[in-house]
Order: C-alpha cells, then structure tokens, then sequence
C-alpha cells in the first residue's frame, strides 16, 4: 500500500521547505506564482490532503464561516445570492473553510443564531449580506471584536468596518449613459421606495447620467421588486402624456415586467422602447433582456481574503474596502 503523503513529502517533491508547503495551502499570496505552481503540482501528484483535524488543534480555530440565508424575495434577481453563496462556498473550501448556513427572521434573531454558533461550534467569523444604516448586527459583532466581513457597505460610514460591494450607481450610469448615446431623451427610472440604501444607490447613477447629459425629465416610479411591480410601473409612465422610450431599472425583476407590459401594448422592447436591466441574471441571459451584471465571483473571493486576513492577523489598521465596478451587457432589448 503507497504511503500518505505527506507535508514533508511535498516539500521534498516540490524542493521547497515545509514552511512553503504550509504558506501555499494557508497563506498563498505570501508565495510567488512560480513556486505556488509548482507546489500545487506537487500536492496534486502525491494527493496530499491537510489535516483538518491537526489544523483545528494546533490554531484553535474550526475553519467554519457562517453565514445567514435571507429570505426568499419576490424576484427572479434572488438568484445573485445563489451565485454569491456558490462561489463563496467554493473559495472557501480552496483554504480548507467550510460555509455554515443558518437561518433568521430578523437582524435581532441573526445576532442570537451568532452566539449560538460561537458557543457550539465555536465559529471563527461571519458573512453578512444585506448591510442597511443603524445595522444591529455589525455593531454586536464589532463590540465582540468577532471577525466578519459584508458583502455590501456600512452605509453612512464606509469606515465602520470591513466590506466588499458593487458600484449600482455606477452601474446605471453606465446603462443611462448607453441609452442617452442611442438618441433617448426621456429616460425612466423604475426602482423601488426610497430608504432602500442599495436601491437610492442605483436610482443616484441614473439622475447622475441625465444631469451629465443636461436632460431634466425624470419620470420614475417607485414599486417593490417583483415582475408585476415593473408591469405596474411600466403601465403607469406609458400612460403618461409624455411616455418614456427607455427604461432603467433597479432589478432584472423589475425589467421583466416592464418588458412584459411593452409587448401586451403591442410595442417592441429594443425597437420601440428600450429596457436595461441589473444583476444580469440567467433569465435576463436567455430572454435577451440587457442588464448591469455584477462580479460576483470576485466579490466572493474577497470576501473570503478579507476575512481570512482579518483570522490570521495581517488585517491594516483601517478596515478593508473593496468596491467592484459592474459592468453593462447589452442584448435585444
């Protein structure tokens, strides 16, 4: 029977030191690209596997990341979630990190399922989804001085703490600045009730791109996320004296339903009324619906390196902070 390999034996494989080996598998960015290489073929060839339960032992950590699943919305836009979960699950499994899922009804239960975890699986540091103004549960986890890391800002003070988040702003200034180039001159604004910190981001890249073209009609109305929402939205600006012929909204959810309410009028999306969308989901991909499409996979890897730096002690002495560019993806509409 072959012998286990080993970190000695990779070490030998690979004609690196055993602390390499370890930097490699803990730590990768300390090692340069040539020798990750090599060390990773080396780990590869011998099937090495690190001893989790060595790990646990020697650090005192349980390589366990835990994260709420927040309840299902009305939208298809759900879905970027389920992307972000997906590659934050498997980013964290390349260091050896396990996602540990749980469930929450609100932000006071959410900081009690974090003491329960603490105490019985003892959790070394938290995901958090859904940032929103005067948010409980950073202020119960900064006052533990328990790691965590959001995907999404700490709105009003982008200093409060460690994050990582999308430009929407950015995102439908890039969509209305494409409709302005394509001749349009009334622009709508489908997006939901104002005091929505992510939904008030993307409607302020909309009203950036008409004032930078000098166009002061705004038609907007404000819905909650959901196909019908946008329908009714939709239904509403066409009826209007003045109807748009171009539709920026807040959720590829909302641009369905805009999209919808066009074709029942017996008007074509893309010929007679433009939409764009955003979170270019796979329903917007197979409907031809264009769309703001966020990088979510590496959003989800710095989230895992933030947090991992912030486990191992090598955070700065300000909180780190990431903010991606989104980027436009036309199609039919």
């Amino acid at each position: 029977m072959a012998q286990r390999a080993t970190l000695n034996s990779v070490a030998e494989a690979a004609s690196v030191s055993r602390q390499t080996v370890s930097n490699v598998i803990n730590s990768p960015e300390l090692v340069s690209p040539e020798t990750r290489e090599r060390v990773l073929e080396a780990i590869d060839r011998l099937g090495y596997r690190p001893s989790t339960a060595a790990r646990q032992l020697r650090t005192a950590r349980s390589q366990i990341i835990g994260m709420r699943i927040a309840p299902v919305g009305n939208g298809v836009s759900g879905v970027v979630l389920d992307q972000f979960l997906h590659s934050l699950t498997a980013t964290a499994e390349e260091y050896d990190h396990r996602i540990m899922l749980f469930t929450a009804a609100d932000d006071e239960a959410e900081t009690r399922a974090y003491a329960d975890l603490i105490a019985s699986v003892g959790v070394d540091g938290f995901v958090l989804t859904h940032t929103h103004h005067d948010d409980l549960r950073t202020h119960w986890l900064k006052e533990r001085e328990l790691p965590f890391v959001t995907f999404g800002r700490p709105w009003g003070d982008e200093r409060a703490h460690g994050w990582v988040d999308v430009d929407g702003a950015r995102g439908t200034r890039l969509a209305t600045e494409h409709l302005v180039r394509q001749g349009h001159r009334r622009i709508a604004f489908v997006g939901w009730p104002a005091g929505s910190e992510t939904g008030d981001d993307r409607r302020a890249g909309w009203e950036a791109g008409l004032t930078a073209a000098g166009l002061a009609d705004r038609p907007q109305i404000p819905v909650f996320d959901g196909v019908e929402g946008g329908r009714s939205a939709a239904a509403r600006l066409l009826d209007e004296p003045a109807a748009p012929t171009a539709f920026v909204c807040a959720s590829d959810s909302l641009a369905l339903g805009v999209v919808g309410e066009l074709r029942d009028r017996g008007l074509r999306p893309g010929a007679d009324a433009s939409v764009i969308g955003f979170d270019d989901t796979p329903t917007a991909a197979v409907l031809g619906l264009s769309s703001v499409a966020q990088p979510i996979v590496e959003v989800a890897a710095e989230c895992v390196r933030q947090l991992r730096a912030t486990l191992r002690g090598a955070a700065g002495p300000e909180p780190a902070s990431t903010l991606f560019a989104p980027r436009l993806v036309l199609r039919t509409t």
